[in-house]
């Protein structure tokens, strides 16, 4: 078993809800599961459209770091995510953000995620749950990562 962390994030329908339709599908393949503190904030990249809902969970899974991402695309789709564009509303987005201590580089998937280090609602929420946890890359634990965010950067609201 490998423990992984997942971020989750929504800002069309209800979010509230959709988590809990996602949590509760992600665990047919995790187990062990711990869900954050749920945020508010501003989008990011695209910033014309609603504030999104985020949290983290940190699980167990024994799936393989392909066949987690192949699986959380599916529990977007059974949820109802419509791929509009890059960085548009999202009724849930799910990222693999961490898998153990693995670092992946391909194509499709990139462990840890690519931007996380640049974003407070993924980095607060994965501080609630684990604040030693270490990023593989940068050697920091999550809640240097955090604290090292320039306030500028920073986009939760509640």
């Amino acid at each position: 078993m490998v423990t992984v962390y997942i971020a989750l994030g929504s800002n069309v329908g209800i979010g509230a809800k959709q988590f809990d339709h996602a949590i509760t599908l992600l665990g047919e393949q995790l187990s062990h599961i711990k869900q954050a503190t749920r945020y508010h904030s501003k989008a990011v990249g695209y910033t014309d459209q609603p504030d999104f809902l985020n949290t983290a969970i940190q699980a167990e899974t024994e799936l393989s770091p392909q066949e987690l991402l192949a699986f959380t695309q599916m529990v977007e789709q059974k949820v109802g995510r419509i791929r509009r564009f890059r960085w548009g509303p999202r009724e849930i987005d799910i990222d693999i953000i961490f898998y153990g201590d693995q670092i992946v580089e391909e194509p499709e998937l990139t462990i840890p995620h690519a931007r996380f280090r640049e974003r407070d609602f993924v980095l607060l929420p994965i501080v609630d749950l684990n604040p030693a946890m270490i990023d593989p890359v940068t050697h920091l634990t999550i809640d240097e990562l955090y604290k090292n965010l320039p306030i500028t950067e920073r986009s939760i609201t509640s």
